[in-house]
């Protein structure tokens, strides 16, 4: 848009606007982003009859958890300390969990219970260790009340796992070969394809929501970056020069198109000898 780059006379261009109509136009479109995501998290579940719980109902044959101290009817709180509000949740938290142990907290008859070194069998597939759930959950019945809920639950979930991921992977937990660019998101987005059509509205929520939520973040050359150089000018009651929060920008902007090249390159050497 007209002075949102660059200088401009125009009394209505982006940069001749005050601090907070400016603060406003650039955080929707990311705004836009996350509700579009939730509008997508509606659809996925739309189809769905029940819902599922976090309460457990009943274990597998021989099932390791069940011999570590959980019991049917408990519900699931919080996993290694990460709070558990859908089944999303666990599903990240039952991820790249060193020997498949971890401590658990659960409501059982009406009082927390923590229950330490809950055992379950894993299994890997490209580096993470995921483990293999032995037990199955309670459905929710489906009425307008609790598919809003569930829509509102599901894409919190979406947006805390996003951003769990990314404090991981920052904290190395995780390494560089578990992120994806453009080449290996549609390499995923087309091998799902090919499985069920269906399976492809919750990655394009995820991607959608995650779209959102990167473009917050306070880097250079991201919305986030310029919201940033707003509040700093809605503070000290001065704008940042131009030419400054220009050569920022254009520094954090070249940083990201290397990283994006790097990530290219690593998508396109698994594929080929991957």
């Amino acid at each position: 848009m007209e002075g949102e780059d660059s200088t401009s006379t125009d009394p209505r261009a982006f940069c001749n606007k005050a601090a907070w109509r400016r603060f406003i136009i650039v955080i929707m479109g990311a705004t836009f982003n996350l509700i579009l995501g939730f509008i997508l998290v509606a659809a996925v579940l739309a189809p769905e009859k029940r819902f599922a719980t976090t309460v457990i109902a009943d274990f597998s044959e021989n099932s390791s958890s069940y011999q570590s101290g959980l019991k049917a009817e408990d519900k699931i709180l919080s996993v290694d300390g990460r709070r558990i509000y859908t089944t999303y949740d666990l599903s990240y938290a039952f991820t790249n969990v060193k020997d498949g142990t971890v401590d658990m907290t659960v409501l059982r008859d009406g009082k927390k219970t923590d229950i330490k070194n809950v055992k379950f069998d894993t299994d890997e597939e490209n580096g993470i260790s995921y483990i293999k759930v032995d037990f199955t959950v309670y459905g929710r019945e489906k009425t307008f009340t609790s598919f809003i809920s569930e829509t509102f639950k599901t894409g919190i979930s979406y947006c805390a796992v996003i951003w769990r991921s990314l404090i991981d992977l920052i904290s190395g937990k995780y390494g560089i070969s578990a992120v994806s660019g453009p080449v290996g998101v549609t390499a995923a987005i087309g091998s799902v394809a090919k499985q069920n059509l269906k399976s492809l509205l919750p990655i394009a929520a995820l991607i959608t929501i995650n779209l959102g939520i990167f473009n917050l973040l306070p880097l250079p050359a991201l919305d986030g970056g310029r919201l940033l150089f707003i509040l700093i000018e809605m503070v000290t009651k001065k704008k940042v020069p131009e030419k400054y929060e220009s050569v920022v920008h254009t520094v954090g902007f070249i940083i990201l198109i290397g990283f994006m090249l790097l990530i290219t390159f690593k998508d396109i050497w698994s594929l080929i000898f991957g």
